[in-house]
């Protein structure tokens, strides 16, 4: 499995903010130089720190590659794409799980998602945690800037606390916030990730995420559902599904797809698939976005 790009701290303290992936995409589109020019800030509209910022959150999600539209970021936000303005929350999920597939460039989150396996942590578990991790890639990172991630991470995915005014404000321009994937834990100052279905999420990005990860495995017939659940970089740990969602995922689709199906075998749950994965996961999200 490839490891995470050693990337901290490049989001100028701003998480994605409304808008900002399509505005990032569409100028870019126009002009790949558009982030570099004297008076980007100006053709923005946002200030020097947020143009660095947008850059950066547009690569991180892989809509742009050396400034220039990607094949994802076309599908997804052409004018012809299957949400430009991001207005299902399936596309927000999508982007979640394409900023964590390799190669990741925001590896924080990758950490916190993937490696970090405490369901219910503090800021500073999180970060000691974060800080050990760091440690083996044998590199130096400022701690400001695994803070700095940190903080980004939970003001990006944490739903807001009506006893918090700030944090509110300070959510109220993030769309991810809208997945619920972190709330806030039952001790003072904890967080929790919350496992298991969630509502929001269409069973075809969870099959989707299944079918790419599996390709990415080199499976050719068949992943096995705790795979899919606990291995490092599966959708099981980017969504914090539990292998009972994945499989209610699994059992929705195949009745649209009859290249998918749910088998047993050795006493495994498995994912079955009759085609190419990656080529099956885009035909499901094809057809969901129609």
């Amino acid at each position: 499995m490839l490891l995470p790009n050693p990337v901290f701290a490049r989001h100028e303290t701003f998480h994605p903010r409304f808008g900002w992936l399509k505005k990032g995409f569409d100028v870019a589109s126009k002009d790949a130089e558009i982030f570099t020019r004297e008076d980007a800030s100006v053709l923005l509209g946002v200030g020097k720190n947020m143009v660095r910022s947008i850059r950066y959150w547009c690569s991180a999600f892989k809509v742009l590659a050396d400034d220039k539209p990607t094949d994802f970021g076309e599908k997804l936000l052409g004018d012809k794409g299957w949400d430009p303005f991001l207005e299902a929350p399936a596309s927000l999920w999508w982007l979640h799980w394409k900023l964590l597939e390799p190669p990741c460039n925001a590896t924080a989150w990758y950490f916190t998602f993937h490696i970090f396996r405490q369901v219910e942590f503090s800021v500073g578990e999180l970060l000691d945690a974060l800080s050990k991790y760091v440690e083996t890639l044998d590199i130096r990172v400022a701690e400001s800037s695994l803070k700095k991630d940190i903080s980004c991470i939970l003001r990006m995915y944490a739903e807001p606390d009506t006893n918090k005014t700030s944090l509110i404000e300070d959510s109220i321009n993030c769309p991810f916030a809208e997945l619920g994937i972190i709330d806030f834990g039952s001790k003072t100052k904890y967080y929790n990730f919350r496992v298991g279905i969630k509502n929001n999420l269409p069973p075809e990005v969870v099959v989707a995420a299944c079918l790419e990860f599996a390709d990415r495995c080199g499976e050719q017939k068949t992943i096995a559902i705790s795979k899919l659940c606990y291995e490092t970089g599966s959708p099981g740990l980017a969504f914090k599904l539990s292998e009972s969602a994945i499989c209610e995922a699994i059992e929705r689709v195949e009745g649209l797809f009859d290249a998918i199906a749910l088998s047993e075998s050795g006493g495994l749950v498995l994912l079955s698939f009759k085609q190419n994965a990656f080529k099956l996961a885009e035909a499901i999200l094809n057809s969901y976005y129609r």
